[in-house]
């Protein structure tokens, strides 16, 4: 189970470009007589952080010491940005500048509908938008208070010398986390990581057809722009990460997907906090797959907390044991040894499960963190049983398995062997029971190959499905 680990340690320094998101709320009953627009009666107005600050906003919801760096207006969306992050709990060090206004979004709303959003910006990469080299000197300042840097950049200007702030971080060995905009990420050679979505990646190096493709472009993306890492959030599709040491697929999490809009500025705000806590980047990867699971369900700009990770963590680690199926299984097996965990997996047909089961799957699980068990389905037990097996059908015998508690996921084969689906699922480590040697066992070349290990484990004496039904029909055949 992904453990959710305290982020009130995690030191977190956010550069980027700020936005206030405000929201007027109303009903529509009647068309305008002047025009063929619909008439909305405000009720109420409410305001959010946006961009950068939603980023900040969302590493001080899960605790971690924030600090954002960036330019506002000398106005009063620039005064109500600056109240909401001090009221969050944020380390608002922000430049006014004085011909600029404060980038902000407006929004009508109806009925949970967005009929009209209007933009209030001016660019801030023009000279003389803002003091770019105190921006500079406010940011290598916070760096000695920093374990972690986002730059979340929305091509408004704040980072025009995102170079600068990249190299100041890796003097120091503090990792930069990007989150792209526009098509020259050669501006980003040398962060620790960049956050596109597949449309961004896309942009950037062409489409890209298939899985394999997509590894191929971000391996030399990577070697491009000399960056360690590369996450690409793919919508219904889940995330993929690829890193020096391999690639991890993480399934997308959302049941319902109500709005998507800075659903990217939680992902990069929890891979910071991650980070910042110690965590693997492959667990704050999936924390952050977590987090926009939970986002895109909320309406707006919104964040998550601690509490909401701890239950989707543990929704995830009850909802996705059992029976699976073998695309599935794959994507959870990816995971989980992308977190450096260890998989067991073993086959049989399990007709009647009888103690002899029990105590040989209770030893496999014991080799591991998780367990696979692959059932024959029902055609091929007749194949090596005979015509009268099995007694019990493949839907019966999967959720048997699934209940007892040494068992994670359960996927049925349909082949005489499970080499195939092994071979497929590479676990690393290969259990059968009885008097096999590793060689005779289907699938074991593939492991080993793989770097895995082949084990033999001994049933206990005395059971056997073949010796039950063998009895039963003894005492059937002699009623004394």
């Amino acid at each position: 189970m992904l453990t959710v680990p305290s982020f009130e340690n995690a030191r977190v320094l956010v550069v980027g470009d700020i936005m206030l998101d405000r929201y007027w709320y109303g009903d529509t009953g009647r068309i305008s007589p002047e025009a063929p627009v619909p008439v909305v009666r405000i009720a109420d107005e409410e305001r959010r952080l946006g961009g950068a600050a939603n980023v900040a906003l969302n590493l001080a919801r899960v605790g971690a010491k924030t600090r954002l760096i960036g330019v506002i207006g000398d106005d009063e969306p620039g005064t109500a940005t600056r109240t909401l992050l001090e009221q969050a709990g944020v380390v608002a060090d922000l430049i006014a500048s004085e011909t600029h206004p404060t980038i902000a979004k407006l929004r009508v709303m109806s009925r949970n509908q967005q009929l009209i959003r209007l933009d209030f910006e001016k660019s801030f990469a023009l000279d003389g938008a803002f003091d770019r080299e105190g921006l500079i000197e406010r940011y290598r300042a916070a760096l000695q208070h920093a374990d972690v840097v986002v730059c979340s950049d929305y091509g408004k200007g704040t980072l025009a010398d995102v170079d600068a702030i990249i190299a100041a971080a890796r003097e120091r060995d503090i990792p930069v986390l990007v989150d792209p905009k526009g098509s020259d990420w050669g501006r980003y050679a040398g962060a620790h990581l960049i956050t596109p979505n597949l449309h961004e990646f896309e942009t950037v190096v062409g489409p890209v057809d298939d899985d394999t493709a997509l590894q191929n472009e971000a391996a030399a993306l990577r070697t491009r722009l000399d960056i360690d890492a590369l996450l690409v959030t793919r919508s219904e599709k889940g995330m993929s990460l690829f890193a020096h040491d391999g690639h991890l697929h993480l399934p997308a999490q959302a049941q319902e997907v109500f709005d998507v809009t800075g659903a990217g500025d939680t992902v990069i705000a929890l891979l910071g906090a991650g980070l910042g806590a110690n965590m693997s980047l492959a667990d704050a990867a999936a924390i952050a797959n977590l987090g926009a699971g939970i986002v895109v369900a909320k309406l707006g700009t919104a964040t998550v907390t601690p509490g909401e990770l701890k239950q989707a963590a543990h929704r995830q680690s009850n909802g996705r044991r059992g029976v699976v199926d073998e695309d599935t299984l794959a994507a959870m097996v990816a995971e989980r040894r992308g977190r450096g965990e260890r998989v067991v997996m073993t086959n049989g047909c399990f007709d009647l499960l009888h103690p002899g089961h029990i105590a040989y799957l209770e030893a496999a699980r014991a080799l591991g963190d998780w367990l696979i068990v692959a059932v024959n389905d029902d055609a091929s037990v007749r194949r090596l049983k005979g015509a009268s097996r099995p007694l019990n059908d493949l839907d019966h015998r999967m959720q048997v398995l699934r209940g007892l508690a040494a068992v994670d996921w359960v996927v049925a084969f349909s082949e005489d062997t499970p080499e195939r689906v092994i071979c497929r699922i590479l676990p690393d480590v290969l259990v059968k029971g009885g008097d096999y040697t590793p060689d005779q066992i289907a699938g074991g070349d593939c492991v080993r190959n793989a770097g895995g290990e082949v084990r033999v484990l001994d049933f206990v004496d005395g059971y056997s499905t073949t010796s039950i039904i063998e009895r039963m029909n003894s005492d059937a055949a002699d009623p004394r």
